[in-house]
């Protein structure tokens, strides 16, 4: 599996862990049956500790884009949901109860950018 995680960023690695496998299967390169590399052994390829792998895995199949079968390993089970996908759908739905209200798309997008938070401060 070809995974790179990006200690500079600020998603932290099993985030980081979790998205790219997502994209692994979406991709076509993990396909539905595939197994997973054991967690032990990810880890060690990719210098991490267990735990940080055991909950990419967790959140995986929390999602149920895996399942884990015990001492055989963990499996995919079926393409994540993609992000993409996932804000397009909680955008269609604002739109259509502010469209109800009578806002128009560029009130909509003023109001957004008006209450969309400031990003933390850094030291």
């Amino acid at each position: 599996m070809i995974v790179h995680l990006d200690d500079t960023s600020p998603v932290p690695p099993w985030q980081q862990l979790v998205d790219q496998i997502g994209d692994l299967i979406a991709g076509g390169t993990m396909p539905i049956g595939h197994r997973l590399p054991a967690i032990r052994q990810l880890a060690r390829d990719l210098d991490l500790a267990p735990g940080t792998v055991a909950r990419s895995y967790r959140e995986l199949e929390a999602t149920g884009v895996i399942e884990t079968r015990g001492r055989h390993g963990s499996f995919v089970l079926r393409a994540p949901e993609r992000r993409d996908d996932r804000v397009g759908a909680v955008i269609a739905a604002a739109a259509e109860q502010l469209q109800r209200l009578g806002v128009t798309a560029d009130e909509a997008a003023r109001l957004l950018a008006a209450s969309w938070p400031a990003p933390p401060a850094t030291a």
